[in-house]
């Protein structure tokens, strides 16, 4: 099973970015869809963005135009930049693997707090 790595959370002041990581123990390049999720203290974990094999990218309506996901799958990472940040978007922040058979795996989580 692939191991995920999260990183880049932290504290940042309202208005300004972050880059999230999310290195991956062995390749990519087959992952049917890789994703960021996040969760803020009682709330359901929801869906932040989402990237497939081919590059096609979805975003939730709330980070539209804000956050953008990438990946580079020679380096097994997959990105979050986030810019605008508000303080809704505190939250642990999670990366999700899913490969061509259906199988998830999910990293431990980073911490990103935007103060107001």
């Amino acid at each position: 099973q692939v191991q995920l790595v999260e990183s880049g959370g932290g504290l940042v002041q309202a208005g300004g970015s972050l880059r999230l990581s999310c290195a991956a123990s062995r390749s990519i390049a087959s992952a049917a869809l890789m994703g960021w999720y996040r969760q803020a203290p009682g709330n359901q974990r929801e869906l932040v963005a989402t990237i497939t094999t081919g590059r096609s990218t979805n975003y939730a309506d709330s980070v539209k135009g804000r956050f953008t996901i990438s990946r580079d799958n020679a380096k097994n990472t997959v990105y979050l930049q986030m810019n605008s940040l508000k303080p809704e978007d505190t939250a642990v922040y999670y990366c999700k693997i899913v490969n061509i058979w259906g199988q998830s795996s999910w990293g431990q989580g980073t911490q990103v707090t935007v103060s107001s």
